[in-house]
């Protein structure tokens, strides 16, 4: 029986349990270049103060897909910032702190992991994302009606 499955906690969970983590955790992976690494890590800090921090270099490539790099980029060298924890420091708000670590990544030309809460707009999510491939996929399939777009998978107001 053991370990515990996560999916299995979190079907067990009560709403109680599951507002408190929510409004006390925060689990956000963010790509950015490298160029704006420092400057991303220090408002991070600023931010939420969790450590340690997850640092991890990607090699973004410029191939077809929702992640390209910054226009006239052949491709660019990212790192991978993980922050998981509970935020110290300031008072932290998950959806103001989110939204404010989303336009910082942003602004850096850079993309959030999607498994991690997301309060984007469906334009700003558009913004971050080139989803010129993935809709004409979707017209090209037949898929529009059949199944919800990706934002609709990872955007936390429509989920909830």
């Amino acid at each position: 029986l053991l370990p515990v499955k996560v999916s299995l906690l979190k079907l067990t969970q009560t709403e109680t349990v599951k507002k408190l983590y929510e409004n006390n955790h925060i689990i956000q992976d963010l790509l950015v270049p490298t160029s704006t690494m420092k400057k991303c890590c220090e408002e991070f800090d600023r931010l939420v103060n969790v450590y340690p921090v997850w640092l991890c270099p990607f090699l973004l490539p410029n191939n077809p897909g929702m992640l390209q790099p910054a226009k006239g980029m052949t491709s660019d060298l990212y790192v991978d910032i993980g922050v998981y924890g509970v935020p110290k420091g300031r008072r932290f708000q998950p959806v103001e702190t989110t939204r404010a670590v989303e336009d910082l990544v942003e602004q850096s030309k850079g993309f959030q992991m999607l498994y991690a809460d997301t309060y984007r707009t469906r334009e700003e999510f558009r913004r971050m994302f080139d989803h010129g491939l993935y809709d004409k996929m979707r017209k090209k399939y037949n898929c529009e009606g059949a199944f919800p777009e990706v934002y609709d998978k990872v955007n936390k107001n429509v989920r909830d």
